[in-house]
């Protein structure tokens, strides 16, 4: 888990945008971005049972807007002021929120992550 874990985690609750930055393994770079948090889980699309952090990436234009990155790719999360609509994600409700709160307060990863794209 990243180091502010339960801020993550708040700001999904809150529906806080999270300023990210992160390494890029496709394109070799740290890279900034606003996004929305989505959850902390395994994939439906992954099957090495890693869990990642989702987040709904606003400026992604390679068809999928869903980003997961593993732990050691993200560099850090800062809560920003403005909100986010999960109605805009376009994902099944049961994963936004958490569909079980009280683990995710926990910091238990959920085990219904969207489809995304993934960080190789």
């Amino acid at each position: 888990m990243i180091p502010n874990h339960t801020q993550f985690i708040e700001a999904i609750k809150e529906k806080h945008k999270v300023c990210l930055r992160f390494y890029s393994r496709a394109d070799s770079a740290v890279i900034d971005l606003v996004c929305a948090p989505m959850d902390y889980g395994r994939g439906a699309d992954t099957n090495d049972g890693v869990n990642r952090y989702w987040f709904w990436d606003y400026s992604s234009n390679t068809g999928s807007q869903t980003l997961g990155l593993l732990p050691e790719q993200v560099l850090d999360v800062r809560i920003l002021g403005e909100l986010f609509d999960p109605a805009v994600f376009n994902a099944p409700l049961n994963i936004l929120p958490f569909p079980n709160p009280e683990a995710k307060a926990a910091g238990e990863p959920s085990q219904t992550a969207p489809s995304a794209k993934v960080e190789p």
